[in-house]
Protein backbone atom coordinates (compact mmCIF):
# COMPACT_ATOMS: atom_id res chain seq x y z
CA UNK A 1 0.00 0.00 0.00
CA UNK A 2 0.95 3.40 -1.21
CA UNK A 3 -1.00 6.21 0.74
CA UNK A 4 -0.75 9.90 -0.31
CA UNK A 5 -0.67 12.20 2.35
CA UNK A 6 -0.42 15.82 3.39
CA UNK A 7 2.26 16.81 5.84
CA UNK A 8 3.31 20.30 7.49
CA UNK A 9 5.70 20.92 4.51
CA UNK A 10 4.19 19.26 1.22
CA UNK A 11 2.21 16.15 0.35
CA UNK A 12 4.20 13.00 1.32
CA UNK A 13 3.92 9.38 -0.27
CA UNK A 14 4.13 6.84 2.81
CA UNK A 15 4.61 3.35 3.16
CA UNK A 16 5.62 1.05 5.69
CA UNK A 17 9.27 2.14 6.20
CA UNK A 18 10.47 -1.92 7.41
CA UNK A 19 9.04 -3.76 4.29
CA UNK A 20 11.50 -3.59 1.93
CA UNK A 21 9.73 -4.59 -0.70
CA UNK A 22 6.86 -2.20 0.27
CA UNK A 23 9.76 0.28 -0.14
CA UNK A 24 10.63 -1.28 -3.65
CA UNK A 25 7.72 -0.30 -5.04
CA UNK A 26 8.00 3.15 -4.02
CA UNK A 27 11.09 3.70 -5.85
CA UNK A 28 9.73 2.01 -8.39
CA UNK A 29 6.74 4.95 -8.51
CA UNK A 30 8.59 7.53 -7.89
CA UNK A 31 11.15 6.36 -10.37
CA UNK A 32 13.93 7.10 -7.85
CA UNK A 33 17.81 6.21 -7.74
CA UNK A 34 18.08 3.20 -5.60
CA UNK A 35 21.16 4.86 -4.43
CA UNK A 36 19.59 7.91 -2.47
CA UNK A 37 18.09 7.32 0.63
CA UNK A 38 14.72 7.47 1.93
CA UNK A 39 13.64 9.52 5.53
CA UNK A 40 10.91 8.33 7.74
CA UNK A 41 8.02 9.87 10.42
CA UNK A 42 7.99 8.46 13.63
CA UNK A 43 5.74 9.19 16.48
CA UNK A 44 7.99 10.33 18.82
CA UNK A 45 11.66 10.19 20.41
CA UNK A 46 10.74 6.62 21.24
CA UNK A 47 9.98 5.22 18.53
CA UNK A 48 12.84 7.28 17.16
CA UNK A 49 15.06 5.14 19.45
CA UNK A 50 13.78 1.98 17.98
CA UNK A 51 15.16 2.76 14.02
CA UNK A 52 17.55 5.25 14.77
CA UNK A 53 20.82 5.71 17.46
CA UNK A 54 19.54 8.85 18.45
CA UNK A 55 22.88 11.12 19.78
CA UNK A 56 22.12 13.83 22.78
CA UNK A 57 22.94 16.24 19.99
CA UNK A 58 19.42 14.82 18.26
CA UNK A 59 17.89 14.79 21.40
CA UNK A 60 18.32 18.36 21.98
CA UNK A 61 17.26 18.83 18.47
CA UNK A 62 14.21 16.84 18.77
CA UNK A 63 12.98 18.80 21.83
CA UNK A 64 13.60 22.14 20.26
CA UNK A 65 11.70 21.52 16.84
CA UNK A 66 9.87 18.57 16.30
CA UNK A 67 7.51 17.99 16.12
CA UNK A 68 8.14 20.26 13.19
CA UNK A 69 9.73 20.91 9.95
CA UNK A 70 13.16 19.41 10.67
CA UNK A 71 15.11 15.94 9.04
CA UNK A 72 17.29 15.05 11.57
CA UNK A 73 20.18 12.28 9.83
CA UNK A 74 21.27 9.43 12.45
CA UNK A 75 22.65 5.77 12.28
CA UNK A 76 19.36 3.49 11.53
CA UNK A 77 18.50 0.75 13.14
CA UNK A 78 16.16 -2.20 12.25
CA UNK A 79 15.73 -0.66 8.82
CA UNK A 80 16.13 -2.47 5.02
CA UNK A 81 19.08 -1.52 3.32
CA UNK A 82 16.91 -0.17 0.47
CA UNK A 83 15.48 2.50 2.57
CA UNK A 84 18.90 3.82 3.70
CA UNK A 85 20.71 3.20 0.18
CA UNK A 86 23.49 1.04 1.86
CA UNK A 87 24.16 4.44 4.03
CA UNK A 88 23.41 2.69 7.22
CA UNK A 89 21.66 6.47 8.09
CA UNK A 90 17.89 7.30 7.91
CA UNK A 91 16.70 10.84 8.31
CA UNK A 92 14.17 11.12 10.65
CA UNK A 93 10.66 13.30 10.79
CA UNK A 94 8.07 14.27 13.13
CA UNK A 95 5.67 16.57 11.46
CA UNK A 96 3.43 18.53 13.35
CA UNK A 97 0.53 17.39 11.17
CA UNK A 98 -2.32 14.89 12.54
CA UNK A 99 -2.54 12.98 9.68
CA UNK A 100 1.43 11.58 9.22
CA UNK A 101 1.46 11.13 13.14
CA UNK A 102 -1.90 8.89 12.97
CA UNK A 103 -0.23 6.41 10.04
CA UNK A 104 1.82 5.93 12.26
CA UNK A 105 0.39 5.45 15.34
CA UNK A 106 -2.09 3.29 13.58
CA UNK A 107 0.36 1.46 11.83
CA UNK A 108 2.82 1.01 14.84
CA UNK A 109 6.16 1.11 12.70
CA UNK A 110 7.22 4.23 10.47
CA UNK A 111 6.21 5.22 7.67
CA UNK A 112 8.43 6.71 4.31
CA UNK A 113 8.41 10.47 4.58
CA UNK A 114 9.06 11.30 0.86
CA UNK A 115 8.13 13.70 -1.35
CA UNK A 116 5.42 12.95 -3.83
CA UNK A 117 6.46 13.36 -6.71
CA UNK A 118 8.58 12.09 -9.84
CA UNK A 119 12.08 11.68 -9.33
CA UNK A 120 13.65 15.05 -10.90
CA UNK A 121 10.51 16.86 -11.12
CA UNK A 122 8.82 19.68 -9.27
CA UNK A 123 6.99 18.84 -5.67
CA UNK A 124 2.80 19.77 -6.54
CA UNK A 125 0.44 21.08 -3.83
CA UNK A 126 -2.35 19.10 -4.31
CA UNK A 127 -3.16 15.70 -5.14
CA UNK A 128 -4.79 16.03 -8.61
CA UNK A 129 -2.01 17.70 -9.99
CA UNK A 130 0.58 15.08 -8.25
CA UNK A 131 -1.35 12.03 -9.65
CA UNK A 132 -1.35 13.87 -13.02
CA UNK A 133 2.56 14.13 -12.65
CA UNK A 134 3.00 10.05 -12.23
CA UNK A 135 0.68 9.60 -15.18
CA UNK A 136 0.18 5.70 -16.04
CA UNK A 137 1.82 5.25 -12.72
CA UNK A 138 -0.21 6.98 -10.17
CA UNK A 139 -2.55 3.85 -10.08
CA UNK A 140 0.02 2.68 -7.97
CA UNK A 141 -1.05 4.81 -5.29
CA UNK A 142 -3.81 3.59 -2.96
CA UNK A 143 -4.96 5.69 -0.98
CA UNK A 144 -5.07 9.65 -1.06
CA UNK A 145 -5.81 11.44 2.16
CA UNK A 146 -7.10 14.50 0.16
CA UNK A 147 -6.25 18.10 2.02
CA UNK A 148 -7.14 20.15 -1.02
CA UNK A 149 -3.97 22.41 -2.06
CA UNK A 150 -1.28 22.50 0.34
CA UNK A 151 0.40 26.54 1.18
CA UNK A 152 3.24 26.77 -0.44
CA UNK A 153 6.15 25.79 1.94
CA UNK A 154 9.87 24.93 1.97
CA UNK A 155 11.07 21.11 2.19
CA UNK A 156 12.00 20.45 5.46
CA UNK A 157 15.90 21.43 6.70
CA UNK A 158 18.06 18.24 7.33
CA UNK A 159 20.23 18.29 9.67
CA UNK A 160 23.29 15.79 10.38
CA UNK A 161 23.24 14.75 14.03
CA UNK A 162 25.07 12.02 14.29
CA UNK A 163 28.09 13.95 16.08
CA UNK A 164 28.40 16.65 18.43
CA UNK A 165 27.82 19.54 16.17
CA UNK A 166 24.84 19.88 13.71
CA UNK A 167 25.89 19.48 9.97
CA UNK A 168 23.31 21.04 7.93
CA UNK A 169 22.67 19.32 4.75
CA UNK A 170 19.45 21.04 3.36
CA UNK A 171 18.24 24.03 4.55
CA UNK A 172 14.83 24.32 4.26
CA UNK A 173 11.42 25.47 6.23
CA UNK A 174 13.52 26.35 9.44
CA UNK A 175 16.68 28.35 9.12
CA UNK A 176 20.14 27.24 9.11
CA UNK A 177 20.64 29.83 11.84
CA UNK A 178 17.80 28.66 14.09
CA UNK A 179 19.70 25.03 14.33
CA UNK A 180 23.03 25.95 14.12
CA UNK A 181 22.42 29.54 16.79
CA UNK A 182 20.13 27.44 19.51
CA UNK A 183 22.05 24.29 20.69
Amino acid sequence: MIVLYPTDTIYGLGVDATDAEAVSRLFELKGRNENKPISIVVSGIEMMRQYAEVTPLAEKLTVKFLPGRLTIVLKAKNLPDNLTAGTGTVGVRIPNHPVPLRLVRELGKPITATSANVADQPTLSSPKEIRAQFAERAGMITEVIDEGVLPDSLPSTVVDARGIQPIILREGAVPAEAVLGNL
